[in-house]
């Protein structure tokens, strides 16, 4: 009988929709072939154009949504999320203070908020959408209707014909246009004319790809939706998506309730609160677009901006994500996620790991080491070197830096700190007592720090060229002296002068001389086939 294996996660993330009226997050498990799964949802309502589109946000609007990120990263720290993925949208956007609330998630809870413009925007509510429900072959009208702005993508399940981003959002019109209630004919006729007037290009892309569906995502045409589903006695469950209905089931709904005033409104149960006031324009907007272009027929897509930040992340992760799913151990996995954030030296890191470790497992029991020393060394040659990602003079100390902030997963606090000790010391000076970080250690965790720098610097010694020249090596020991024989594929002096240069703290604590040479036998390897995983 085969072998049943369940498929692991290699990543969780949480991705923030930051919208004019609420803030949507999602925390998903992502998997190494692209797909994901939801593990937690939350919404904070945070009417950031609670006083209309001004040109800063109110002070409340900024509490508020400074409340609702922390009851956000909250929730992304219990469900041990290990990236926050925040885009903010119109109000954020166009607000003079918007970089005010900007810096302050980043201050006090360590968000970085992306303010993507209109086109990224609708790019990825489309993204979500073609993953969300299933598309015909032909193109279909995508329109994401929320307070700022409305999203207008068409295209297929393939690709996408155009995208555009109104400033025609619910919230802003009933800002401008809406004084009476119930809406008076007047406001409607000058919506509709306003519509027309900033849908001239959508019209124009829409006739030359012409579609018969509209697919509606995020809160108005899902709340939309939901009340056609309970008026016609259809199936909704807990989800709308791919729920579908036809032009005349929305016009029956339209003629209801456009009529109504606020306190009407406020007694049907299947219309959110938060709906009440801003209902009119959504669904004078719904009616213009269906008339005007002649639209048959909408289906509802629960998946919006969030799930589409989800996706165009995994896009650009898709290689690490699969490289990070032949590693089960989560320690290793956590390391591999760092090196490559980072753009590691790859070869060169992983061939002074091989030879770090080979130099460890023939001095071990002198040096009294073990596995978790061994497991240890091997992942701080692996970091060694990511430093360069900021500069190359003190890139040792930058790697310092950089291991110990990092929140390596699966290990202790003390071990991450020997990693990056060791990382720190690969290069220039030895660790001594005037070096803070040292200096704090423990006395025996400072006598593993000697221990493994001695090993790495020597290992990173013996590829001085960066081109994996040392395809093996052995060890001898005479009393007093230790000595490494090298089998290179070429000329060994630049990786011996390498060596010999790092070697004075492996004598130390050895209380040994070293001595490095070229083996006298040949190595025997192809040229045209040399692998790091030589020794």
């Amino acid at each position: 009988m085969p072998e049943i294996t369940f498929r692991q996660p290699v990543r969780r993330i949480a991705a923030i929709d930051l919208g004019t009226n609420s803030f949507h997050a999602v925390i998903v498990d992502v998997f190494p072939d692209g797909s994901f799964q939801t593990v937690d949802k939350l919404k904070e309502m945070v009417l950031l154009a609670e006083k209309g589109f001004a040109n800063r946000l109110s002070d409340a609007a900024m509490e508020r949504a400074m409340s609702a990120l922390r009851k956000i990263k909250t929730l992304s720290d219990h469900q041990n999320a290990e990236h926050v993925l925040a885009y903010a949208t119109s109000a954020i956007r166009e607000a003079e203070n918007g970089g005010e609330l900007i810096q302050r998630a980043i201050d006090e809870l360590g968000i970085k908020i992306n303010a993507i413009p209109g086109r990224v925007e609708a790019e990825l509510i489309g993204l979500a959408v073609q993953h969300g429900i299933k598309l015909p072959i032909k193109p279909v009208l995508m329109v994401d209707i929320g307070g700022g702005s409305v999203e207008f993508i068409i295209g297929d399940k393939l690709k996408f014909y155009h995208l555009a981003s109104k400033k025609i959002g619910i919230a802003r019109m009933t800002d401008k246009f809406v004084d009476s209630d119930p809406i008076s004919q007047k406001e409607i006729s000058s919506l509709e004319s306003y519509y027309e007037e900033q849908l001239r290009d959508v019209a124009q892309a829409f006739a030359t790809h012409r579609a018969e569906m509209m697919v509606g995502s995020s809160g108005t045409l899902e709340n939309i939706g939901l009340m056609i589903a309970r008026r016609e006695k259809m199936s909704s469950s807990l989800s709308v998506n791919e729920l579908e209905f036809s032009r005349e089931q929305f016009l029956s709904l339209y003629d209801e309730l456009i009529g109504m005033d606020r306190k009407q409104r406020s007694e049907l149960s299947e219309l959110d609160d938060k709906r009440i006031d801003l209902i009119a324009p959504g669904l004078i907007l719904v009616r213009y677009i269906l008339t005007s272009f002649g639209i048959k027929r909408v289906k509802i897509s629960s998946q919006a901006l969030r799930e589409g930040i989800i996706l165009r992340y995994i896009r650009r992760e898709m290689d690490d994500l699969k490289d990070l799913a032949l590693f089960s151990d989560p320690r290793l996995r956590s390391v591999m996620e760092l090196v490559n954030r980072y753009d590691w030296h790859e070869e060169h890191s992983r061939h002074v790991a091989k030879i770090a470790v080979k130099l460890f497992d023939e001095i071990r029991d002198e040096l009294e080491l073990t596995d978790t020393d061994r497991e240890l060394l091997r992942y701080a040659a692996f970091m060694h070197d990511i430093g360069y990602y900021i500069s190359h003079r003190k890139h040792h100390k930058h790697a310092l830096y950089i291991i110990r902030h990092s929140e390596l997963l699966g290990f202790k606090e003390m071990e991450v700190e020997v990693m990056a000790n060791v990382a720190r010391y690969h290069r220039r000076s030895t660790p001594k007592m005037r070096h803070l970080f040292y200096k704090q250690l423990p006395e025996d965790e400072r006598k593993r720090v000697k221990k493994l720098s001695a090993l790495l610097r020597v290992a990173d010694g013996l590829d001085r060229s960066h081109f994996q020249n040392v395809r093996d090596l052995k060890i001898e020991r005479k009393k007093k002296r230790v000595l490494i024989e090298l089998h290179t594929e070429t000329d060994p002096q630049l990786e011996i002068w390498g060596a010999m240069r790092k070697r004075t703290l492996l004598e130390k604590v050895l209380s040994s001389k070293i001595e490095i040479k070229e083996a006298k036998t040949a190595w025997l390897g192809s040229t045209d086939s040399v692998q790091p995983d030589v020794l």
